[in-house]
C-alpha cells in the first residue's frame, strides 16, 4: 500500500488506531521504496550476488581494502602488537573483532563476538555484561540431537543480536584426535558425521536470527600444544574422509557465512595460506560462496595468503605486522595480487552480508530474555548428561532421602565452565567466585608473549541449591573435599553422597594427562570407602581416567553443563528426567591406547604424523583391537530398550530400518546407531557411523527408525582421480546403541560408482 492509498483510506470510516497503523505502514513502505531507488542494492527482492555487484560498483579501491582488514575489538595493546587507529578507538565494541563499515554506502560494520558456548566476555571487557552459558560443544554433541543443537544456536544468535553483534565466531568442530586437546570441550567429538551434523545445525540456528556464523578452525587444529607452528601430516584421502568431511557436512547443513582458517600448518603450509585448503577444497570442490577470515594472529604473509584464498585479515594487530591494508594495496599495484582477487574478496563478504540479513535487519541493542534462554540451556544439558554407570539401580535417588552430602568442585557455587576465548560471564555470576589459574607463557607469531592465565568460572545456579530445591525436606550438606578426613566423615553421616570432580580445559594449552588433577581420585576413594552409596559427577572437557570405577556404583558425565546444568543434573539424579546422552568421544583406559601417547611438541616448527589417518577415535580402537573404558556412542538410561526387525537395502547407498521398543517402565529416549564397513581388503576397513535416530518412547511403545546414509561415509577418496569412489561389493551393516554394542548385523550389495569431491 502506498502512502497516498493510506491517506485516502483514512478519509473514510476507519477507526483512528487503524488509520494510524495504515499511515505508519505506508510511510515505512514508501521509505523502503525510496531507499531502494536511491540505493538499488537495498532491494531485498534481488539475489544476494546481484545486490553485492550493485553495491561494489560504487566502492573505491580504498573502501574495498577497508572491508578486508579487521581490528581487535577492544582498546588494548596486550597481547596485540598494534592497536587500532586512533579514530576507531572510541567506537570499538569491546569484543573479539571489528571491521569498520562504510557509512556513505550504508555498509554496516562487522562486529564479531566469540560465542562457542554463548556470547563471550572473556577478559571482562564489558563489565556487568552477562549472557546465557550453553553447555559446551562436546556436551551438545552428546545429545546426538540436531534439533537441540539448532535450538542452542538460535539462543546464541538471539543474544548476539541483542548485543548488536552481527558475526558469531562459533561452529567449532575440529575432530578430537587427542582427548587431551585444550579445546576438546568446544568441539563436537571424534566422528565426522556427528561433528558435522551437530555443528552445522548449531550454525543454522545462529544464522536464523540474521547474524553470520563461522565454522572453525579450518583445518586440523586438533591440539593446542604448538598450535602456531605444527604441521598436520596426513594424506589427502584420509584427510577428506575425516576432518575435512566433518567441515564439508557442517557447511552443507549450516551454510555458514564465513570459514575461519586455523593457526597450524597442513602439509607444511600455514592454513591461512594453503591454496589446497582454501582455493582447492573449500571454494572449488565444495563451491563455497562465503568468505574466509583468519584466526586472530594466523596470518603470515600478504601475497601468498591473498592468492591462496584468504579473504579477510582478522584483528590485524595480532599478526607480526599488517598484511592486508597498505601491503595488500601495494601488492595489487605491483601486479602480484590481481585486482580481480580483491574484487572476489569483497564480493564474498558483501553477498554474505546480504544473504544473512545484515543489511535488511539492522542491529539495535536490547535486553535478552535470559530466563527463556536459560530454559533452552537446561534442556540441552538434560539431553547431554551421560549416565556411564548405574549399578543396582543406584539412580535415580528416591525423594524420600533424608541426608545428602555434596562434596567437591565448588558445588556450592555453580558448575565448571571451560576457559579461553569462548568463556561466558554467565547470568547470576559473582566476580568474587572467580578462581585465578596460571600457566606457562606462550609466544605469539608476532613475537609477543601471551600468558594463558585465566579464571575458573562456575555457572550458577549451584548444584547444592538445585538439589535442595528437588528435595526441600532433606538435609543437604556441602563439603569442599579439600580435607579427605572431613569429607569421609560427612559421607558416613549421610544416606547418599554425590562427589563432584573436575578437569578444567582452556584454549592455549592441552591438559598434561587424562587423570583428574589434584587429590580428586583420592577424594573419591576415601568417600566411597566411608559410604558405598556414592555417586560421582564428572565436570570435564572430555574423557578422564577412573581408577575408582569398580568401587563407585553410579557415574555421570555432566561435561561443562552451562547455565541450566545444575537444574538439569538435579532433575536427572532424582528421576524427573531420564538420561539420554551418548558419548561423542571414546574414553580410553589410558594414554597408551592413543595414537600418540606423548603429545608432540616444540617451539620450532614441527610435524605431527597422523598415523591413524581417517581412523579417528572409535575407529582407531577397532583397528588396533583395543578395549576402551567407555566406547563411542555409549550411554545408559533408567529404562531399557529393544532394537529388532532390521531391514537393509542397497543400491546406490545404504538404507536401514529398525524397530525400537521401550521395554522398561519409564519414558525415555534411545539413540539407535548404524555403522557400515566397506568391502576393503586393507586392514583400515573398520566400521564407520553412517547415521542414527533418537526417539522418545513411552513404556511399551515401538517406533520404526529409518536411516538413509550419505555414501561418502563409507566411500574412499581417490586422490589420483579426484573423486569419491564406492567399490562394488558386499558392505557389512551393524546396528545397536554404541560402537561396541551392535547386535544386529547384515550385508548389502552396492554398485560401484564415483561421486564428485
Amino acid at each position: 500500500m502506498t502512502l497516498r492509498q493510506s491517506i485516502l483510506l483514512c478519509s473514510v470510516s476507519v477507526p483512528l488506531a487503524l488509520c494510524a497503523l495504515f499511515v505508519s505502514r505506508g510511510t515505512a513502505e514508501q521509505a523502503a521504496v525510496t531507499q531502494a531507488q536511491a540505493n538499488p542494492w537495498m532491494d531485498s527482492a534481488l539475489p544476494p550476488d546481484q545486490r553485492a555487484d550493485l553495491l561494489q560498483a560504487q566502492m573505491t579501491e580504498d573502501e574495498q581494502l577497508q572491508l578486508v582488514k579487521g581490528y581487535y575489538g577492544a582498546n588494548t595493546s596486550s597481547p596485540i602488537t598494534k592497536a587500532a587507529p586512533e579514530n576507531l578507538r572510541p567506537i570499538l565494541p569491546k569484543t573479539s573483532g571489528f571491521v569498520p563499515g562504510i557509512p556513505r554506502l550504508g555498509i554496516p560494520s562487522l562486529i564479531e563476538t566469540d560465542a562457542g558456548v554463548g556470547i563471550a566476555n572473556h577478559r571482562g571487557f564489558r563489565p556487568g555484561d552477562q549472557a546465557t552459558a550453553l553447555p559446551s560443544g562436546i556436551a551438545t554433541a552428546a545429545t546426538w540431537n540436531p534439533h537441540m543443537a539448532y535450538a542452542a544456536g538460535s539462543i546464541i544468535g538471539t543474544e548476539a543480536r541483542d548485543h548488536a553483534f552481527n558475526v558469531v565466531l562459533d561452529g567449532a568442530l575440529n575432530l578430537a584426535r587427542d582427548p587431551r586437546g585444550g579445546r576438546t570441550f568446544e568441539y563436537a567429538g571424534e566422528d565426522p558425521l556427528l561433528a558435522g551434523t551437530i555443528a552445522g545445525s548449531q550454525v543454522r540456528g545462529i544464522q536464523s536470527q540474521h547474524v553470520i556464523s563461522t565454522v572453525k578452525h579450518f583445518a586440523f587444529n586438533d591440539q593446542e600444544t604448538g598450535r602456531f607452528v605444527f604441521s598436520a601430516e596426513i594424506d589427502e584421502g584420509a584427510a577428506r574422509q575425516s576432518d575435512l568431511l566433518a567441515f564439508e557436512i557442517a557447511i552443507e547443513r549450516g551454510d555458514p557465512g564465513a570459514v575461519m582458517c586455523a593457526y597450524n600448518r597442513y602439509g607444511g603450509a600455514y592454513s591461512c595460506e594453503s591454496g589446497f585448503l582454501l582455493n582447492g577444497v573449500l571454494k572449488r570442490d565444495w563451491n563455497y560462496k562465503g568468505w574466509v577470515l583468519s584466526d586472530w594472529g594466523a596470518v603470515h604473509s600478504t601475497i601468498p595468503s591473498a592468492n591462496a584464498g584468504l579473504d579477510q585479515e582478522s584483528a590485524s594487530g595480532f599478526d607480526k605486522t599488517e598484511f592486508f591494508g597498505a601491503p595488500l594495496k601495494q601488492a595489487i599495484s605491483d601486479g602480484k595480487v590481481a585486482r580481480e582477487r580483491l574484487h572476489d574478496m569483497v564480493h564474498r563478504i558483501l553477498r554474505t552480508m546480504f544473504a544473512k540479513g545484515i543489511f535488511d535487519y539492522p542491529m539495535t541493542k536490547t535486553d535478552s530474555n535470559l530466563e527463556a534462554d536459560r530454559a533452552v540451556a537446561e534442556q540441552d544439558a538434560e539431553q547431554a548428561i551421560v549416565l556411564l554407570k548405574n549399578t543396582n539401580a543406584m539412580l535415580p535417588i528416591a525423594k524420600t532421602v533424608h541426608n545428602i552430602a555434596i562434596i567437591g568442585s565448588h558445588a556450592d557455587i555453580g558448575m565448571l565452565a571451560g576457559g579461553g576465548s569462548s568463556q561466558v560471564i554467565p547470568t547470576g555470576h559473582d566476580q568474587a567466585d572467580e578462581f585465578p589459574v596460571g600457566g606457562a607463557v606462550q609466544r605469539l607469531p608476532s613475537g609477543a608473549q601471551l600468558r594463558p592465565t585465566g579464571v575458573k568460572i562456575y555457572d550458577p545456579p549451584s548444584p547444592l541449591a538445585a538439589l535442595q530445591a528437588e528435595v526441600p525436606g532433606a538435609r543437604v550438606t556441602y563439603d569442599s573435599g579439600v580435607d579427605l578426613q572431613n569429607a569421609a566423615a560427612l559421607a558416613r553421616q549421610s544416606d547418599v553422597v554425590i562427589v563432584f570432580v573436575e578437569q578444567w580445559m582452556t584454549e592455549g594449552r592441552d591438559v598434561p594427562n587424562l587423570s583428574l588433577p589434584g587429590n580428586q581420585d583420592a577424594l573419591i576413594a576415601a568417600v566411597v570407602a566411608a559410604n558405598p552409596r556414592t555417586i560421582v559427577v564428572l565436570e570435564t572437557g572430555g574423557p578422564v581416567l577412573m581408577p575408582w570405577l569398580d568401587q563407585v556404583p553410579a557415574v555421570l558425565a555432566a561435561w561443562y553443563a552451562g547455565s541450566g546444568g545444575a537444574t538439569a543434573l538435579a532433575r536427572i539424579l532424582f528421576g524427573d528426567v531420564n538420561p539420554s546422552g551418548k558419548l561423542p568421544i571414546t574414553f580410553p583406559q589410558g594414554v597408551d591406547q592413543l595414537p600418540r601417547p606423548v603429545l608432540p611438541s616444540g617451539r620450532a616448527p614441527f610435524d605431527i604424523d597422523y598415523r591413524e589417518g581417517a581412523n579417528v577415535g572409535y575407529r582407531w580402537f577397532e583397528w588396533r583391537n583395543l578395549k576402551p573404558l567407555f566406547p563411542f556412542g555409549y550411554g545408559l538410561s533408567y529404562s531399557t530398550f529393544r532394537i529388532d526387525s532390521m531391514q537393509v537395502q542397497g543400491g546406490e547407498t545404504i538404507h536401514v530400518n529398525v524397530d525400537v521398543t521401550n521395554s522398561g517402565s519409564r519414558q525415555g529416549m534411545e539413540t539407535v546407531q548404524a555403522y557400515a564397513t566397506p568391502p576393503d581388503a586393507s586392514d583400515r576397513a573398520v566400521p564407520r557411523l553412517i547415521g542414527w535416530g533418537k526417539v522418545d518412547l513411552k513404556p511399551g511403545e515401538t517406533r520404526r527408525v529409518t536411516i538413509s546414509a550419505d555414501p561418502r561415509l563409507f566411500a574412499e577418496f581417490d586422490e589420483a582421480r579426484h573423486v569419491w569412489h564406492l567399490p562394488d561389493g558386499q558392505y557389512a551393516v551393524a546396528v545397536g546403541n554404541s560402537s561396541a554394542s551392535l547386535p544386529l548385523a547384515a550385508t548389502v550389495q552396492l554398485s560401484a560408482r564415483d561421486l564428485p569431491p
